[in-house]
């Protein structure tokens, strides 16, 4: 890039790069700052040095009600990354080794999902009655935790156990007893929107490969720029001086979208701008929760779904990426999601203990040797939605052309990866907007 960017983007993650690669389709220069040696932030792959195979630093999902994540995938040429359901499946084995399928049936919303739970061979009759009930289920109140009010809907504790713990502690990576209740409405409203909205999707590629390289070719294609490894400050007081430092180099571009997580924030700002104080208070007083994956190499191949829910225990999901990836890869991804209790464990005990799991829930793992374990710990994957957390900010900041994105930034959904592209997408329209596009 020989010109001065139009518009600095600080942080190369989903938020990051759906910004940039909305703007850059509508002919803006773009210039990517990411200070990882690597694009992708918090859902992004590297390569395990010993087997060569791509490792993703932590599972994700996504749903069919995740619209703005598929449009920033067709923008970049990527949807052929993910492999989606045509309607929920979900593959469970529970604590004393039964095993069942939870299929949804071709119905309309929300009777797909209500005829599933009827038909689904793991439930009792109590179970199937109150799962009626969701139908009629009312807004939570602000204090309630998720437990607190799916109790008050009538749910039992195995439909809690089996179903509504999983989904909840997936989606919002934090226990039901710590959650609040309407973090988890708004992803109930949300995938009740069609049978396809409560579909999910699979990443068939590792996420570097699905789609932070394709967005960088985008980008650059379009006369943009994407540098990692490049630490920036924003300095954007007084506001008629908006730049962004990295190194020795100054840019002074006509806008900026600062793309970094929360707990980031504050740190990409010098000097701190007034205007921002409120934020950064907020940001401060905002909690995280980890996530700890064990992929663990095996002598065998123990499942034979791409994906298997472990209700009842501490790694909740076990992931086949030799079925997802195909012959590029062969270990198994174990994930705990809201994993405070775990996340301090070595990483000796975190192995044992997910292979022990893993061997209670597939007898074919009983006999298998480990070949090689990798932990990965995100200590900070996602943002804390327990009640009474601090309000999140707009998009929008009171100083003229400085626009904020990220999961955290400008909705009201749970740390997503469609929280952070609608932000993304968000700042990139109140950006072109301001720079008149």
């Amino acid at each position: 890039m020989s010109a001065e960017p139009d518009v600095v983007v600080v942080g190369g993650g989903f938020a990051g790069l759906s910004a940039a690669t909305s703007l850059s389709a509508q002919g803006a220069r773009v210039l990517v700052l990411e200070a990882r040696p690597t694009l992708g932030g918090r859902a992004s792959s590297f390569t395990d040095p010993a087997t060569g195979e791509a490792v993703d630093n932590g599972q994700h999902i996504v749903a069919g009600a995740y619209h703005e994540t598929f449009e920033f995938l067709r923008r970049i040429g990527a949807m052929d990354g993910v492999r989606m359901q045509t309607a929920l499946e979900l593959d469970i084995v529970e604590t004393d080794g039964r095993r069942s399928r939870f299929v949804c049936p071709k119905l309309p919303s929300p009777l797909h999902l209500l005829a599933g739970l009827l038909q689904w061979p793991a439930l009792r009759w109590s179970d199937r009655l109150a799962a009626l009930r969701m139908g009629l289920r009312r807004a939570p109140d602000p204090g309630q935790t998720v437990r607190q009010w799916l109790q008050a809907l009538g749910q039992t504790p195995r439909l809690i156990s089996l179903l509504w713990e999983p989904l909840a502690v997936a989606a919002l990576n934090q226990p039901i007893d710590d959650a609040a209740a309407t973090s988890f409405a708004v992803v109930i409203d949300r995938i009740l929107e069609s049978r396809a909205a409560s579909a999910l999707g699979l990443a068939v590629a590792p996420l570097s490969d699905l789609y932070a390289a394709p967005a960088r070719t985008f980008i650059e294609g379009r006369g943009g720029a994407v540098r990692t490894g490049r630490a920036a400050v924003i300095g954007a007081w007084p506001a008629a001086s908006l730049s962004v430092r990295s190194g020795d180099h100054e840019i002074w571009p006509r806008a900026v979208i600062c793309a970094v997580p929360w707990h980031a924030l504050r740190a990409a700002f010098w000097p701190e701008p007034p205007p921002l104080s409120a934020v950064f208070a907020a940001a401060d007083a905002t909690s995280a929760s980890p996530i700890v994956t064990v992929n663990l190499w095996l002598d065998r191949d123990v499942t034979r779904s791409a994906f298997i829910g472990l209700p009842g225990r501490t790694m909740q999901w076990v992931f086949d990426k030799r079925l997802l990836f195909g012959d590029g890869a062969s270990h198994l991804s174990l994930v705990s999601s809201g994993a405070e209790a775990v996340v301090a464990r070595s990483n000796d005990e975190l192995v044992a203990l997910a292979l022990e799991e893993l061997r209670s829930a597939c007898p074919e793992a009983r006999a298998a040797v480990v070949r090689r374990a990798v932990v990965v710990r995100e200590r900070k994957a996602t943002f804390s939605v327990a009640p009474g957390a601090p309000a999140r900010p707009a998009v929008r900041t009171a100083i003229p052309g400085l626009f904020l994105a990220g999961d955290w930034i400008g909705n009201d959904l749970p740390a997503t990866i469609e929280g952070a592209v609608m932000s993304g997408h968000a700042a990139a329209r109140d950006a072109a907007r301001y720079l008149e596009l």
